[in-house]
């Protein structure tokens, strides 16, 4: 019980009242006295968390999930997943495994590297278009951006060309962010930066591929002090709360306790290699990565692709 009460982001408590009083329990039996949660009961646990974060009440989104998934139906189909067919987000590279984004990060640094703008512009647009915006982040951008921070960490010289190449990023991740005016979701998804965080430049590319999806985001690009960002929680109400943390010292666990404050039901997410899985609080679900991030938050909020 307590790895599901994890992956739904609920405490063990709750899933003994669902079952208790909406019948959203195990239908496994191990040894005759003990229940499992099987794939299915999980499948319609989800569904009912997808309603609650909609705004619906619990006795709603518990009608909602068997009037979709009846029992005698759920025991015998899986639960929905997300889907693994690619987008343009996560489209492959084919002229190689690596051809194309060793390619594309070579010209970007070069460009980069000669302070031209107009070029360095132009490459993160080709890289975009032709690998779409996570695979670009991952095979081009974020090694180029590590590459420079890397050479001229502790110097003064030369840092110029991360901080140019970092103002440009931000940018063309901007302009490859959709407007949405019907998302998938009701309520938005809040992406932001722990307050200590120095780069924010990862949680605009999962704010551009979410938009992709049609999965709507509030954005702080700003890393906001705890405070200012627990107000934005409470007055936002979002379905989901996604904080990327990169650097360990910057990564407080007790920031969720913030954030979470308050009667609305969100989804809570670290995502960056910031985070010790060790400290977060049990209701909190680790994103090793911005694909990761960004198949799990879309499932969890709207299911399949849609």
């Amino acid at each position: 019980m307590a790895s599901v009460a994890r992956r739904l982001g609920v405490a063990p408590s709750t899933l003994r009242t669902w079952d208790r009083r909406y019948g959203l329990g195990p239908s496994r039996h191990t040894d005759g006295r003990h229940r499992r949660y099987g794939s299915s009961d999980i499948g319609r646990l989800e569904l009912m968390q997808r309603a609650l974060l909609r705004g619906a009440s619990t006795a709603e989104a518990a009608r909602y999930a068997l009037d979709h998934m009846p029992r005698a139906v759920v025991d015998e189909l899986p639960p929905p997943a997300p889907a693994q067919v690619p987008d343009e987000d996560e489209a492959p590279a084919l002229d190689g495994d690596h051809e194309v984004p060793s390619r594309l990060a070579r010209r970007l640094s070069t460009a980069a590297l000669a302070m031209d703008v107009g070029a360095v512009q132009r490459m993160l647009a080709d890289a975009i278009a032709e690998l779409g915006v996570l695979a670009a982040w991952s095979g081009v951008i974020d090694p180029v951006l590590t590459a420079l921070g890397a050479r001229w960490r502790g110097v003064s010289a030369g840092a110029e060309v991360e901080y140019l190449l970092a103002e440009c990023v931000y940018a063309s991740l901007v302009r490859a962010t959709p407007v949405l005016d019907h998302p998938r979701n009701q309520r938005p998804v809040l992406l932001g930066c722990v307050p200590e965080e120095r780069d924010s430049t990862p949680v605009y590319a999962l704010a551009a591929a979410l938009a992709g999806r049609r999965v709507g985001t509030q954005l702080f690009g700003v890393p906001l002090p705890a405070e200012v960002l627990a107000v934005a929680v409470r007055r936002s109400a979002p379905a989901a709360v996604v904080l990327w943390a990169h650097r360990r010292a910057a990564a407080d666990p007790r920031l969720f306790a913030r954030v979470s404050r308050g009667r609305q039901r969100s989804r809570l997410f670290a995502c960056g290699p910031g985070w010790d899985p060790a400290t977060l609080p049990d209701k909190v679900e680790l994103l090793v990565d911005l694909p990761t991030a960004a198949d799990r938050v879309e499932h969890v909020l709207v299911g399949t692709r849609g």
